[in-house]
């Protein structure tokens, strides 16, 4: 069983990551029929990514989340065209998925300044309406949070994920030597001399069965596929959430891992990943390590040995296999170098296929000259 006081709940426990508002586009003004005037269009309801801003400010400032932009003014003497009612704007943090009540999904906000349209005001009066104006859109929308970070620890409670946050940069989550698991992702910025900047996430932990929603299995799962690049965290000398589960091996440990996120969505297993391995510090953990490089060689043939529920269909290919400790520093020079690195290279390759996208692009666009010769029918 995992050990959390009822401290801890109220630190961690209004972390806000996913709401249900109401948005309601503004109906349109009268038109004026005996001298042809049009009403104003309703306003529009948008959802605004803005820098700073929570799902929790959203709910604290709007209790009852509900939003509902302007009327647009009736047609009149003094104005024939009505005025455009006033819109409304829904500031939410970047990395927001909105989607309806079914599902269906409105978009995306993934950059500050991205604006995404909601609910549609009402069409003024006019000839075409009989001077009648028509009701604004209304909706029932969800934003879902999915943070964006460039790397995402991915482990077992207590594999020391939150001590090497802590240890690479300056976020202070909280730290237990008893299997206790993050209830909300923690965000930690690595800096380096010349002021490149890695955002790096700790995440809520992963249990066995995360997959199908166990613990907080979801939660931690939908903010993994967020991230650039994954980090997994693993305990040299294995490890087991109680006295009734199973002990988990190093080796065992990188397969449940890579199982639960194959078992979720495959596609995760394309994100470059980093396998660290924590805890380097204690007295076994040599030996425990020339065991793991053993199997680790061998993936395949290792395999084998365990039950078919704890196997995944494809192996992980990690780019750096990095042994340290978060307690004494020992690698972690060799591994902050080492993220940088592979984060510079995934933007290589990603400009790369964006350019050559683009030229492909152009090249379709632009028309082959024909030089004067007839082209054929």
């Amino acid at each position: 069983m995992v050990w959390t006081s009822r401290a801890c709940f109220r630190k961690y426990g209004n972390f806000v990551d996913n709401i249900r508002l109401y948005v309601r586009g503004g109906s349109g003004g009268m038109g004026l029929p005996r001298l042809g005037g049009n009403g104003g269009n309703g306003g529009d309801v948008c959802v605004v990514a803005k820098k700073g801003t929570t799902l929790k400010q959203i709910k604290d400032k709007h209790p009852n989340k509900r939003f509902t932009a302007g009327v647009g003014s009736n047609s009149s003497i003094h104005a024939l065209r009505g005025a455009k009612g006033e819109d409304t704007q829904v500031f939410a943090p970047t990395g927001i998925s909105v989607t309806t009540d079914g599902g269906r999904i409105l978009g995306e906000l993934n950059c500050e300044g991205d604006r995404l349209l909601v609910a549609r005001g009402g069409h003024g009066g006019s000839l075409h309406s009989g001077f009648l104006p028509s009701k604004g859109q209304t909706r029932q929308i969800r934003l879902d949070l999915k943070l964006i970070a460039d790397l995402g620890l991915v482990g077992f409670p207590n594999a020391g994920k939150s001590s090497l946050l802590t240890a690479l940069s300056h976020a202070k989550p909280m730290i237990a030597s008893y299997p206790f698991t993050t209830l909300r992702p923690e965000i930690g910025k690595i800096m380096y001399d010349d002021h490149k900047q890695v955002s790096m996430a700790d995440l809520p932990g992963l249990i066995e069965g995360a997959h199908v929603n166990k613990g907080m299995g979801h939660k931690f799962l939908k903010h993994v596929e967020r991230t650039k690049q994954l980090m997994f965290v693993v305990d040299i000398c294995g490890f087991q959430l109680a006295s009734n589960t199973p002990f988990r091996s190093a080796f065992e440990t990188v397969l449940l891992l890579t199982k639960e996120l194959e078992l979720y969505k495959e596609e995760l297993l394309d994100k470059p990943a980093i396998l660290v391995i924590n805890k380097m510090d204690l007295p076994e953990a040599q030996g425990r390590l020339r065991e793991l490089e053993a199997h680790l060689e061998n993936q395949e043939e290792s395999s084998h040995i365990f039950p078919e529920d704890v196997t995944p269909k494809t192996r992980m290919r990690f780019m750096h296999i990095v042994p340290v400790s978060a307690t004494t520093g020992l690698g972690l020079p060799l591994l902050k170098s080492l993220i940088r690195q592979s984060l510079e290279e995934q933007d290589v390759i990603e400009t790369e296929g964006q350019r050559s996208e683009k030229l492909l692009k152009l090249k379709r666009e632009i028309p082959v000259p024909s030089w004067g010769f007839p082209q054929p029918t």
